[in-house]
């Protein structure tokens, strides 16, 4: 599976993260308001963000998410394999700027990289603190459904959500 694909829909374009992404991501990244529901809090911090973009990068799975109209990097999100099942994927560490909250870009965001997960897997995993109910409210409105919970990082329950590839 391609986890670095190039992606087009109306309102965003997706393609590869690169390491000269790095100042125009921090730029979106720097507002704490994108944080303040999110586990890592203070990742709005250069230093803080730095490790998380490394991360990022490393994985070999980030995408840049441009805004279709003028090609500005708003945001990116990541794919990841998921555990012990071939027949799954995860979606995950996705943020956008908040000028671009409100449905339909995360919606466009996600039903993009979810087409793309369906020509390889039957299911798509997030992870969402149980604590943040904004991408929790983000993931119903896509039609993720709750299937389980493990263990977070921040001492909360990740809540563990699902959309099964149409028959």
């Amino acid at each position: 599976m391609d986890l670095q694909p190039t992606l087009q829909g109306k309102l965003l374009s997706l393609r590869p993260l690169r390491e000269d992404d790095l100042e125009g991501l921090f730029s979106v990244a720097c507002d704490p308001l994108i944080w303040e529901l999110h586990p890592a809090r203070d990742r709005y911090q250069r230093p803080v963000f730095e490790e998380f973009f490394r991360q990022a990068i490393a994985s070999k799975s980030a995408l840049a998410v441009l805004d279709a109209t003028n090609g500005t990097l708003i945001g990116t999100s990541r794919y990841a394999l998921w555990p012990d099942d071939p027949d799954a994927l995860e979606i995950g560490w996705t943020f956008l700027a908040r000028a671009y909250w409100g449905g339909v870009h995360n919606a466009e965001l996600k039903r993009l990289m979810l087409e793309h997960a369906f020509l390889f897997v039957k299911r798509v995993l997030f992870l969402a603190d149980s604590q943040n109910h904004r991408s929790r409210r983000a993931l119903a409105k896509i039609g993720a459904v709750a299937v389980g919970s493990q263990a977070g990082t921040s001492g909360h329950k990740n809540l563990i959500y699902e959309v099964r590839r149409r028959a």
